[in-house]
């Protein structure tokens, strides 16, 4: 039987919900990545963009599980 996890202090949690609300906030604000340059590889940025925040979330969001909360 594993041991039970300690619970996250407050710095902690507070962190997480920050950088989860900041990534929210980003991909929500779409004028702030809808053009076209720069490219990466002849990716508009519009596409590569969306791209990283998904990578982003994924791992912001295995940081909050491993946080704990």
């Amino acid at each position: 039987m594993p041991s039970p996890r300690p619970h996250p202090s407050r710095a902690q949690r507070l962190l997480v919900y920050a950088l989860l609300l900041i990534l929210a906030v980003v991909g929500l604000w779409v004028p702030l990545y809808n053009r076209t340059t720069p490219s990466v590889l002849g990716i508009p940025f519009f596409y590569w963009f969306q791209i990283l925040l998904i990578v982003v979330a994924a791992l912001i969001t295995g940081l909050a599980y491993r946080v704990g909360l």
